[in-house]
């Protein structure tokens, strides 16, 4: 006598960046166990590809999470996580006021949203005719080549990969048309301001924040931390 089938649950979630509606269902154990053999080889790429499967499967291949803003595929993945292991997360976090005391705090991932900074723009105006349009960074953005060894060479990598267009007046050049060595050229000859207006769209582009308060059991100082990114919102 075959087993019975087992029913999931499927649930409605807008991705933040169109507001597009997608279905998706919790991952499953076996899910959950690749993903954790994959944290455990700590290989950045073998992560990746787990974390890609889980997205395709979980929302029966709709969402290729290459394709979308790396926010919307964050987003997605935490709640999942949220509907498949539960909507509480437990984080050790430092307090601010010491610098050292470690602090239990449970986090409800169920408010845990995408946010952007007040006046932010996918362009970045150098000089009053020459613009760069600027697309978000993917999943596959992330993964750098094997000879990147510097935290400066990963910015300018993801920097070269982000560039969509460069306006020149009336003249438009697109990033498909455009060799690395001349994208290479173009930003080392930026200014200190123009690369710092750069620098801006990276800073205030849409993350997934949220704002943890507690309380340091030593000094009695309430705390309020700003926390970002898929990885703060687990231990």
């Amino acid at each position: 006598m075959a087993l019975p089938k087992l029913n999931t649950v499927s649930y409605d979630l807008e991705l933040p960046s169109t507001g597009e509606t997608v279905k998706f269902r919790p991952f499953l154990v076996k899910e959950q166990k690749n993903l954790l053999i994959a944290q455990e080889s700590e290989d950045d790429k073998v992560i990746e590809n787990a974390f890609a499967q889980i997205i395709t499967d979980c929302t029966d291949g709709a969402i290729d999470p290459y394709q979308y803003p790396l926010f919307d595929i964050e987003y997605l993945f935490l709640q999942m996580r949220a509907k498949s292991v539960g909507e509480r997360s437990t984080i050790i976090m430092t307090a601010e006021d010491d610098g050292k005391t470690k602090v239990p705090v449970e986090i409800d991932l169920s408010k845990v949203a995408v946010t952007t900074e007040v006046g932010h723009s996918n362009e970045v105006v150098l000089t009053k005719d020459i613009k760069l349009v600027m697309g978000y960074p993917t999943l596959s953005d992330m993964a750098m080549p094997t000879d990147i060894d510097t935290e400066v060479e990963r910015i300018f990598v993801l920097i070269k990969r982000c560039v969509m267009e460069i306006h020149d007046g009336d003249q438009i050049h697109n990033r498909i048309d455009i060799s690395d060595k001349e994208l290479d050229d173009f930003l080392e000859n930026m200014s200190t301001e123009m690369f710092e207006k750069l620098s801006a769209f990276f800073e205030t582009m849409p993350k997934l924040k949220h704002v943890v308060k507690f309380t340091n059991p030593n000094t009695k100082v309430k705390n309020e931390v700003n926390i970002e990114g898929l990885q703060s919102f687990f231990e």
